[in-house]
């Protein structure tokens, strides 16, 4: 807590914009974390790197030149300054989780708090996104084959109109004659 009041917790949705799909894993990165914690991004790398056994591979994520730019293409264009040059930590769910021990400080606590719960609220969108992409195979399949039969339907109907506007041969006349 900070001066006495109630520190205010992030909102889940703000903190789920900044995780990004890398490698297949969901991270977030260093200069996104550190305001977040709030500390530098120096210093937060520093913190890491003095305790980088703490931070397996499947933790931490040191990304190529490539991968960089691919992810600056997709957040925005960057103002001179503004970031670093060397190339940003991406920290899985668990290295998020280790850098509470790392950084020590109640803030810190709290942030890796929010952050667990927005890994968590994404998790189980995905999953209600898995169930919904099943239904709608299923009735993808349901409805495969019904396209054939609304052609022949409309088909059908189109030979009906078409015959309906031939005129009709001269027909006798039905009944008794005198």
């Amino acid at each position: 807590m900070e001066n006495g009041s109630k520190q205010m917790l992030l909102p889940e949705e703000a903190i789920i914009r900044k995780i990004y799909w890398i490698r297949g894993e969901k991270v977030m990165l260093d200069y996104d974390l550190a305001p977040l914690y709030g500390v530098e991004v120096k210093r937060l790398k520093e913190a890491v790197r003095r305790n980088r056994s703490r931070f397996p591979e499947d933790f931490l994520l040191e990304l190529s030149l490539g991968e960089y730019r691919s992810l600056r293409s997709q957040i925005a264009t960057l103002k001179r300054g503004q970031h670093s040059k060397f190339l940003p930590f991406a920290f899985t769910e668990q290295g998020v989780a280790m850098l509470s021990s790392v950084l020590n400080s109640e803030k810190a606590i709290q942030v890796n708090i929010a952050i667990m719960r927005a890994f968590v609220q994404l998790r189980r969108f995905l999953e209600s996104n898995k169930e919904l992409t099943r239904k709608m195979e299923e009735l993808e399949k349901a409805v495969t084959g019904h396209d054939e039969k609304i052609k022949l339907i409309f088909q059908a109907i189109k030979q009906l109109i078409e015959k309906k506007e031939e005129p009709l041969p001269p027909r006798n006349p039905i009944g008794f004659k005198k």
